[in-house]
């Protein structure tokens, strides 16, 4: 998708995709929390960005930690995509409410939203990228799945063996910056930076700001069950927060007063 941002802006331009396996891509037996959190998906990422053997590091921005390094920068996002998560289960199969029902997550979050929607069912961790997920979830480990419904678009799965349940905004509050593609460069780079303003999305970069900044006076960790949305309409940014399924805290500002907003609904949680 980045590659084919630039290119729609600059045809002449050559590019080569590097791809990188992080230790967040190796270690799949162990919950996040236990392995260094979310930087393990970019630690290898960034040490190569300053190696100069890659000029921008692609990132899902929900996987980002609260503080980039001072050398590096976020330059870009693209336009975001989907920010819902979706239930995934067997083509066919109903969500049963009890105990013997088994949803695959490894999020603190999804299992407080979902726990909500349906009290009774039992939780268990899951690691790996989408496609080995869904193929527990047909081999028989689980019987639904929490996803990302921006993962299952970008990817263009849809798999018959399998149904899908969009979850409102209202019901399972996203992650921070869910369903935002993040560009990483060396900051000042003169050479790259023009590329990437040229491709940046404005209105998706001024929530990620805002968002990012809940992260940060939050605390940031991926033990807190923290959900929050923003989006901007007529010059306004509206925001709703919740560290809790049974609250939220909602609000709007000129976008110029976004950080402000979102430090008057934190102190609310």
């Amino acid at each position: 998708m980045v590659t084919g941002a630039l290119k729609n802006k600059f045809p002449e331009i050559q590019t080569e995709i590097v791809t990188i396996t992080t230790k967040g891509d190796r270690i799949l037996d162990k919950p996040l929390t236990q392995i260094g959190g979310k930087g393990i998906f970019i630690t290898e990422i960034e040490q190569a960005l300053r190696q100069e053997k890659i000029d921008i590091a692609v990132h899902s921005a929900k996987d980002l930690p609260v503080d980039i390094p001072e050398d590096l920068a976020i330059s870009a996002v693209l336009m975001r995509g989907n920010p819902r998560d979706v239930i995934v289960t067997r083509a066919g199969e109903n969500i049963r409410d009890e105990k013997s029902f088994t949803i695959g997550t490894g999020s603190v979050r999804r299992r407080m939203f979902i726990g909500k929607m349906y009290p009774n069912v039992s939780f268990s961790d899951i690691r790996g990228n989408v496609d080995t997920r869904i193929k527990k979830l047909l081999d028989g480990n689980y019987d639904a799945l929490i996803l990302a419904a921006a993962g299952l678009d970008r990817l263009g799965i849809k798999d018959d063996n399998t149904s899908v349940l969009t979850l409102d905004i209202d019901d399972c509050l996203p992650a921070p910056c869910q369903g935002i593609i993040a560009i990483e460069s060396r900051k000042n780079d003169k050479k790259i930076s023009p590329y990437l303003s040229s491709i940046n999305n404005a209105d998706t970069f001024l929530v990620f700001e805002t968002e990012r900044y809940i992260l940060k006076i939050t605390g940031g960790s991926c033990e807190l069950p923290l959900g929050a949305y923003g989006y901007i309409s007529e010059n306004k940014i509206f925001l709703t927060l919740s560290d809790t399924a049974e609250f939220s805290v909602k609000g709007s500002a000129p976008i110029e007063e976004r950080f402000l907003l979102a430090k008057k609904l934190v102190k609310k949680l």
